[in-house]
Order: structure tokens, then C-alpha cells, then sequence
């Protein structure tokens, strides 16, 4: 363990936590591909456990033979900065979930075609750019039996802290990347479309055939805006969620947990 006393905010090392944006980090030359941040032991250990490599840690001193005890031991000789909880808050500008940080770095995305690979359903996340929204999409995508995630380049970075924090490490869990191709691409890889949308030719979520899809892409898009209309008029199928009480639609997040656990492969 090589512990490091915090005695500055311009303390070397320690930017990652405190001036560098999430944009600088995706750049930061301290790793190869850049650097993201975990928030709290829990989350740090999904994230160990599935061989994301650990470069520093920021914990609480009370935390070191506490809660960040069991993932100490395991990121091997990194530097621990420390201090009470009145300095780290300085820090970083907010008190610190279960009193401990980890700057990690940024694994190397699979290509579309090894997610799709052995996938039977993915969900396509468009333009959805809520961080809260994009950690909650991914642990119900975890959760609900979702083989893979795909997002286009205007959605949120699932890596951004809180959406790591939101997804409860569920991040980690579902293999992921960048669709840079139209959703249509999928066919490819023997998938069906279904766009979720508000349409006058939808159909209804429960609607017998999408369950005996082998391999299905549902296509989900901002709650305000909606998906494109070349997106929904390029997919095989629209979906709507059956509403009562004159409600229109829910939010983007609950619209998945929703849809996926409906669709799930039998």
C-alpha cells in the first residue's frame, strides 16, 4: 500500500479528482485510451471484478482499514491519497460516497460486431444524453437478460462518474460500444428492429410475434424529442407502451426496464 497524506489541492496526482473534466479525463495522458472515476467500494469491486485496472485511489482515512480495506488489498502498490472528509469534499466539491474514489483506466471498447456476436438482444441507446438516465438503462440492460449495449456518438459516455454511480458497476457488467453505422446495420448480424416511439402504426409492446424473435435491437431515444423519423421509419418494427390514465409515455429509463424485461429471450 503506498499511502499518500493530501497536504494540498495542487498536490500532484491528485487532479484527476478535483480539474480535469470528464472530456479531459477521456484524453488523460496518464493511461493509454484515458481515465475515468468509480465512486464508492461497491461499485470499485464490480469494477475490479470484471479486470478493469485501478491507478489511484482517494479515500477517506477512516475508510482505509473500513470499507475501502477489502479493495485496497486488491489494486496492489497504487498511490492512496488520503485525508479527513472535510478536505477530500474540498476536493472534489461534493462528500464522497462511502468516503472513497478510484481513477481507472478506460478499457478498449469491442467493435460492434463482438457485441452482436453472440447477442440474441441489445438495446440501442439514441442520443439519450441524461447520465442518470444512461446508468439506469444499463442496469436494468444488466439486470433484464440485455446480451449488449450500443450507443450513438451523441448519447452520454457510460463511464461518465454518474452514470457508473447510477448503474450500481451494471456498467461493467453488459459489453458495450459506439454504433457509428445507421441502427439498420444490425440486419447484418440477423437482428430485428423495434423502435419504441409514439406512432400512429405502432404496435403494442405485448404484441405476440416480438417475443419469437431470435435476435432483436430495440431502439431507444430521448424522452423529450423522441427518436428520428429516418430511425423509426428504418425499423422493422414500432413499439409503443400501452398507457392508462391519459399518460403519454414514461421516462427513457423506466421505459427500458419495462420493454426489456417484456422482450426478454425465453
Amino acid at each position: 500500500m503506498s499511502l499518500v497524506e493530501i497536504t494540498s489541492l495542487d498536490q500532484q496526482g491528485i487532479e484527476v479528482y478535483h480539474s480535469l473534466t470528464e472530456v479531459q479525463l477521456r484524453q488523460s495522458q496518464m493511461a493509454d485510451g484515458g481515465v475515468f472515476i468509480v465512486e464508492s467500494p461497491k461499485v470499485i469491486k464490480v469494477a475490479l471484478d470484471s479486470g478493469y485496472q485501478p491507478l489511484s485511489l482517494l479515500c477517506e482515512r477512516r475508510h482505509i482499514n473500513g470499507d475501502a480495506a477489502g479493495i485496497i488489498s486488491r489494486c496492489g502498490d497504487i498511490p492512496i491519497y488520503t485525508g479527513d472528509r472535510h478536505l477530500l469534499a474540498s476536493i472534489t466539491g461534493y462528500t464522497l460516497t462511502r468516503g472513497v474514489l478510484c481513477a481507472m483506466r478506460r478499457p478498449h471498447l469491442p467493435t460492434v460486431d463482438n457485441v452482436c456476436r453472440n447477442a440474441c438482444r441489445v438495446v440501442v441507446i439514441d442520443a439519450v444524453c441524461d447520465t442518470t438516465n444512461i446508468g439506469a438503462i444499463f442496469r436494468s440492460a444488466a439486470a433484464l437478460g440485455i446480451d449488449g449495449v450500443l450507443l450513438t456518438r451523441d448519447s452520454c459516455d457510460p463511464l461518465n462518474r454518474r452514470a457508473v454511480r447510477v448503474s450500481m458497476g451494471s456498467v461493467f457488467l453488459v459489453p458495450w460500444t459506439w454504433l457509428d453505422e445507421p441502427v439498420q446495420s444490425l440486419s447484418k448480424y440477423g437482428f430485428k428492429t423495434a423502435a419504441m416511439a409514439l406512432s400512429d402504426n405502432s404496435i403494442p409492446l405485448d404484441y405476440p410475434e416480438l417475443k419469437t424473435i431470435e435476435r432483436l435491437a430495440v431502439i431507444m431515444g430521448t424522452e423529450g424529442d423522441g427518436l428520428p423519423a429516418h430511425v423509426i421509419n428504418s425499423a422493422d418494427y414500432v413499439v409503443r407502451i400501452p398507457m392508462s390514465h391519459s399518460v403519454d409515455s414514461l421516462n427513457v429509463a423506466a421505459a427500458a426496464a419495462v420493454t426489456f424485461w417484456e422482450l426478454r429471450k425465453l
